[in-house]
């Protein structure tokens, strides 16, 4: 057999099968079997569906090992390895009387496992190389999680492994992790140990097709495995409706604008592969799409008072105001002509504290911007959006002038409620932040500017800072502190102010009553008042305790000063008089 490398030299497309998984539930009950186990239970089925793409002229077939991953993660590793090397013995049955190569599939390592993704690539890839295979296709991939270590692991093994990665994105070039393609595919064409590399499932193949020309390609080969079209629902079964003739003139199209490895994902059948090995032997034909061009000019609208004031070096003063419960929301409108009326520069709005349902920040974001004026900045959780709902709020929130936005991984639903009510942690704060700084570079004309949560009071403040490091590289520009109410906090905002670039927001509670103190330290996560502190508000009445939390917080405001580049006010039961009474202290103490 002609080495890979070689073939792929000559200039001739490399045609690959299609979809083993779908194409195996589609027999008669078969669609709740899994595919991968069928190599042990049902063989000479598998041995049939690989001839079947062998018959229609493909010329390289992947293993039916796409989901091993997930069997190693869970601590299967006999049944993975029995898997693995039955799949091997099947695919090389079958390819040899055609010449064809095999490649050893490995799909995407679960997410948030305690088995690192590159542990799990590099067991089943010393499994393949004891078993012949030297051809590897890593594909469906949200991230480059791994990669790295498994592509310099494979070439130290055999230096003649050939490695294939790809990447899944939808018709906007993202992936489910919130990643752009075009940085994944970057980053991975500039791996030493990477020979080939490109995109398959998700999207259809003419998306894919409109996407890999908007791509400044590398020198290496750029691999393309659409999907067959986008799958409905008949019955209990998913099909896809892509027609193999469609399907076949666009794979044409895809190697016109630079492809040379080819195939099929999810619903591609042998017809689809004969089909497109049929064009591909034709002229192929002149591609039309252009490539969309990007929107270069800012919109009209493109002001933010906060962030120009915050580069200005001008102090800011932001104050936290609850959204309301109900559809009354006439205390929350006069709160905020209050706090604009006082001095505020910005109103933050959480998205449903503690996660109970309350109104929704980025409507109110919305309309504090149109109706009032005051730069709003409405909090972000990866609670209960998945990606598509977070870029479509994004869009409407940019549309509306809103271009400050606070990301934070959000707090789960309380425990009572879940039985009834499900959690949606699409994403970590981290990858939300990528994922919008991302928007920000291809999509918005108005960029937001990202800002994170960053938690003083956290036991372990090491990792704490560690992550907002994490958080600047993924695009966060800013930093809202949890309140400076103890000697450790400040300490750590010390450390803070020394290691990142970001602007900080000092955070600053009013304490409001000993009650609330101890209601504080023992219940509310990300909180700590001093004992100090405390004891202060013993004894005190309302109107006391009151006087007291004006003194407290402008005195930590003079504290922090050094340290921050504006504070960060939370107002306690919506006393609002409380915080026109504090920012005007803290304007004449500290800003003036």
């Amino acid at each position: 057999m002609m080495d890979i490398r070689t073939y792929l030299s000559q200039g001739k497309p490399l045609l690959f099968d299609g979809a083993m998984g779908t194409y195996f539930a589609a027999h008669p009950g078969r669609a709740e079997e899994r595919c991968e186990r069928a190599n042990l239970t049902r063989p000479e089925e598998i041995l049939r569906i690989h001839r079947a793409y062998l018959q229609a002229d493909c010329r390289a077939i992947k293993t039916n090992t796409f989901a091993i991953s997930g069997d190693l993660s869970d601590g299967n590793d006999e049944t993975a390895c029995d898997i693995v090397n039955a799949a091997c013995h099947l695919a090389r049955q079958a390819a040899q009387p055609y010449g064809a190569y095999v490649f050893a599939d490995l799909g995407p390592a679960p997410r948030d496992h305690s088995r690192a993704p590159a542990d799990l690539y590099q067991t089943q890839a010393q499994w393949f190389l004891e078993q012949g295979v030297t051809h590897f296709l890593v594909e469906t991939l949200s991230g480059d999680e791994g990669l790295p270590e498994l592509a310099g692991w494979l070439k130290e093994k055999n230096p003649d492994a050939f490695l294939m990665v790809s990447f899944a994105v939808d018709h906007s070039g993202m992936t489910s992790a919130g990643r752009l393609g075009s940085e994944l595919y970057r980053f991975a064409s500039e791996l030493a140990g990477v020979d080939a590399v490109g995109f398959n499932c998700v999207s259809g193949p003419r998306h894919l097709l409109k996407y890999i020309q908007t791509l400044e390609l590398s020198d290496k080969p750029l691999t393309v495995m659409p999907n067959a079209g986008y799958p409905t629902v008949l019955g209990r079964r998913t099909v896809f409706g892509g027609q193999p003739d469609y399907f076949a003139g666009q794979i044409a199209q895809i190697v016109q604008a630079g492809a040379s490895i080819v195939g099929g994902c999810c619903g591609t059948t042998p017809e689809h592969i004969a089909q497109t090995a049929q064009a591909l032997k034709e002229p192929l034909p002149k591609c039309t799409v252009s490539a969309p061009k990007k929107l270069l000019k800012p919109a009209a609208n493109a002001s933010n008072s906060l962030w120009e004031k915050l580069e200005a070096g001008k102090r800011v003063i932001a104050v936290e105001l609850d959204p309301p419960v109900d559809d009354d929301s006439a205390g929350f409108w006069e709160g905020v002509q209050a706090l604009r009326g006082s001095g505020a520069d910005a109103v933050t709005i959480a998205d449903c504290p503690i996660g109970r349902p309350r109104a929704d920040s980025s409507l109110l974001a919305c309309k504090i911007k149109r109706d009032i004026g005051i730069e709003p900045l409405p909090h972000m959780t990866c609670r209960d959006r998945n990606l598509n709902a977070t870029k479509a709020l994004l869009l409407g929130l940019s549309m509306e002038g809103v271009h400050n936005v606070l990301v934070v991984t959000g707090d789960p639903i309380p425990t009572e409620d879940r039985n009834e009510v499900k959690s949606v942690f699409n994403f970590n704060s981290r990858k939300l932040a990528r994922f919008v700084h991302m928007l920000n570079e291809n999509t918005l004309r108005t960029p937001f500017r990202i800002y994170g949560a960053l938690n003083l009071n956290a036991r372990n403040f090491d990792v704490e800072l560690r992550r907002a490091q994490e958080k600047e590289a993924c695009g966060v520009s800013g930093f809202l502190t949890q309140p400076v109410l103890s000697a450790e906090a400040l300490d750590n905002l010390k450390l803070a102010h020394k290691t990142l670039r970001g602007k900080i927001l000092g955070g600053i509670f009013p304490v409001v009553s000993h009650r609330n103190a101890c209601f504080l330290n023992n219940e509310i996560s990300g909180m700590r008042v001093c004992d100090e502190i405390i004891h202060l508000y013993e004894g005190k009445d309302r109107d006391a305790a009151e006087a007291l939390a004006v003194t407290v917080s402008t005195a930590i405001a003079k504290e922090i000063f050094p340290y921050t580049d504006g504070y960060y006010l939370m107002t306690p039961f919506r006393r609002v008089a409380l915080m026109e009474h504090i920012i005007q202290n803290i304007q004449q103490s500290c800003i003036s």
